[in-house]
């Protein structure tokens, strides 16, 4: 079950939202303003979060700058404004969509469904192996806790071979996958950025390995 959290000074206004998207199968979290969005969103999981402009304490454009610094989650702004000033804003924001009041309840469910499918199609990109979590939207590596950011070319040779566990890849492919077919270098970048991998989680992690395989090249192995 998705749990959508509503975030509106206007009792009223978060009971309609709620009715609608309870009907839908959604579990449902409120909270009257920006503040107390923040520390809820820090105490439950959410799935997407559907956020009024004009709130106290902190308005609906700050707390959508904040979720995006914190949480790879879907914002809908829901909100009376209608200038195209208004709306340059939310966006400049982070939110993914913007949503006129009154509004059809028909609407709200069908930008709610298209945008948790969306998030839903990129959040399987990223990859799980163990206690490994490989972020491809944010290029960060999390193991057991900890956060680590890759040169850029580390990070896309380790999530290849890591969404491909297994299999055995040879380095004219990974410099192909990797780099590029217009790559001019050589194909020991290949094993140059290996051993930086290896050197990097060595001690950290024996979720994997990445063995090389004489005479064709390398494999991440899951132990």
């Amino acid at each position: 079950m998705k749990t959508i959290l509503i975030v509106d000074d206007d009792v009223h206004i978060r009971e309609l939202v709620r009715s609608i998207l309870m009907k839908e199968g959604f579990k449902i979290l409120q909270a009257e303003n920006g503040a107390s969005a923040k520390k809820l969103l820090q105490e439950e999981v959410c799935d997407l979060a559907i956020v009024d402009i004009m709130m106290p304490v902190m308005d609906g454009y700050l707390l959508t700058n904040e979720i995006r610094k914190q949480y790879d989650i879907p914002v809908i702004l829901l909100t009376a404004k209608s200038q195209i000033e208004d709306k340059e804003k939310g966006y400049e924001a982070g939110t993914d969509d913007y949503l006129i009041k009154p509004f059809e309840p028909r609407e709200l469910v069908f930008r709610v469904n298209a945008l948790l499918r969306r998030y839903g199609m990129a959040g399987e990109a990223n990859i799980n192996l163990g206690s490994i979590y490989i972020n491809k939207k944010s290029y960060e590596v999390s193991i057991k806790g900890k956060t680590f950011m890759l040169p850029l070319k580390e990070f896309e040779l380790l999530a290849f071979l890591a969404a491909h566990p297994n299999q055995v890849f040879s380095r004219s492919h990974l410099i192909e996958k990797v780099w590029g077919i217009d790559f001019a270098g050589d194909e020991r970048t290949v094993d140059v950025h290996i051993k930086r991998l290896r050197e990097r989680f060595t001690g950290i992690t024996d979720d994997f390995t990445i063995k090389t395989i004489r005479g064709v090249g390398y494999s991440l192995e899951v132990v």
